[in-house]
């Protein structure tokens, strides 16, 4: 279970505090993948984030008894210096600290599964985005966890690395739940049973995900038309002004 009350974010932006969604309340039961859709910027991704506890809401809170994953492919967690391995070592420490027999299990995964070679060893940060992506996705997977937080990662990689993907996250979805962010709507719909919009800082639910897709669509060409709307009547009142001079 996963139960979010009043949570509120923000950010300043030319001095000015932008609210990215206010007293935000919800509640993710234990068995529910969940699709989180909505707009660019509507606050998917940094809700994820805190969730994940990767960022801090400027208040409210987030209670929970699962273990929840960082999001899955996210690249920040690494240090640039260190290769894929040194990292994966790491992170595995944390978890398992001194057992040599897991710690080699976890990158031993994420060397099969990231498959880039001589490229393991070398510095993360000379990496391409597409090794990247690989690795962080290979690590995210090689870890159990009861939620997993996933978002865009079904987009990194070229065609098998993305096949590779969905097959990992779909035996993942066996003893796992979802909360999962893809601008590729469709994908969503075959991993999760419900779905959450985010719009204009706050949150609906939806029992289809096809419906919250519909639902989805509709805002965003009723947003577009009011945004042409609101063109047309300046570029009126501008015309108008150049009349008068």
């Amino acid at each position: 279970m996963i139960e979010i009350k009043n949570l509120t974010k923000s950010y300043i932006h030319k001095g000015r505090k932008n609210y990215v969604f206010k007293n935000l309340s919800f509640k993710i039961n234990t068995g529910e993948s969940v699709a989180l859709i909505g707009g660019n910027g509507a606050g998917k991704s940094t809700l994820l984030r805190i969730i994940g506890g990767m960022d801090f809401p400027d208040s409210g809170e987030v209670f929970t008894d699962q273990r929840i994953s960082w999001p899955v492919g996210l690249k920040g967690g690494f240090q640039g210096s260190l290769s894929a391995r040194e990292n994966t070592r790491f992170v595995s420490m944390i978890f398992h600290g001194n057992e040599k027999e897991k710690i080699k299990e976890k990158i031993d995964f994420v060397e099969d599964f990231a498959d880039i070679g001589k490229y393991f060893d070398k510095p993360f940060r000379n990496y391409s985005d597409g090794m990247r992506s690989r690795v962080t996705f290979a690590l995210s997977m090689a870890f159990d966890f009861d939620v997993y937080l996933i978002d865009e990662v079904s987009a990194a990689g070229d065609f098998i690395f993305r096949e590779k993907c969905k097959k990992a996250l779909k035996k993942k979805l066996i003893t796992s739940d979802f909360l999962m962010v893809n601008h590729n709507l469709w994908t969503l719909k075959p991993l999760c049973q419900k779905a959450f919009l985010l719009f204009n800082g706050e949150i609906t639910q939806f029992d289809s995900v096809k419906d919250a897709i519909k639902e989805h669509k509709r805002l965003l060409r009723l947003k577009t038309r009011n945004r042409r709307s609101k063109v047309r009547k300046l570029d009126m009142v501008n015309k108008n002004k150049r009349k008068t001079i």
